[in-house]
């Protein structure tokens, strides 16, 4: 499964590229506006350290601008994934752009019947928001493995981009049921690493180290 991370946090996503950790990034207008930074320079900014899809959203909800943006955005660097919602004016948005050979990311999915038509538009990835489908009291995984067996039994090749992702947990099961990509804030990327057992194993051996007064230099 890919990792993309959710942020516009130029230090963590530089951190987390270094290590080899990152295979694209997802951003919006808000993400980029809290940072206190202009739209374009944070994502050509963003581009220049990542060498996978760089997702940067329209702001624009009718079809002539929503096409202006994304034809705008899509001039910024190479690696550039033109972000649209899940409306028709997007899905038109969606088709235009990827018949020129823009990688397209349709966003704000919340069921299956949508990420099909997404598919069908030729968009790149479709963007199921696990999280807050989780708020409805239901199970935003099982819209992942809807979409996974849809994709797998016409062999579609847009890629499932489970976003909204809050926890650790979200990593593991997307990961299990076939997510190509998961995309996740820095903290959740940072947070898999730990475990209560790892944490007590190494305290334990730094005690005994210390202890037995082993020096390696």
């Amino acid at each position: 499964m890919k990792f993309f991370v959710d942020t516009a946090d130029i230090d963590a996503i530089r951190e987390l590229n270094d290590l080899n950790l990152l295979d694209g990034v997802t951003t919006n207008p808000s993400l980029i506006l809290k940072s206190g930074r202009d739209i374009i320079e944070t994502t050509k900014a963003i581009c220049d350290i990542v060498e996978g899809p760089v997702s940067a959203e329209v702001v624009a909800i009718d079809f002539d601008q929503m096409l202006k943006e994304g034809k705008h955005l899509a001039t910024v660097a190479p690696n550039v994934c033109v972000k649209v919602p899940m409306t028709w004016e997007g899905l038109r948005v969606c088709k235009i752009l990827s018949d020129e050979g823009t990688k397209v990311n349709v966003t704000l999915c919340f069921s299956a019947n949508q990420a099909l038509l997404a598919a069908k538009a030729g968009a790149s990835f479709v963007s199921p928001f696990i999280g807050r489908i989780d708020d409805m009291n239901i199970d935003g995984m099982e819209l992942i493995q809807d979409i996974r067996t849809i994709f797998d039994n016409y062999d579609l090749e847009t890629e499932i981009l489970a976003a909204s992702i809050r926890t650790v947990n979200h990593m593991k099961e997307a990961a299990l049921i076939g997510a190509d990509v998961a995309t996740a804030p820095p903290k959740v990327i940072y947070d898999m690493i730990k475990h209560p057992l790892t944490k007590n194993g190494l305290d334990q051996f730094v005690k005994d180290a210390q202890e037995a007064g082993i020096k390696i230099v």
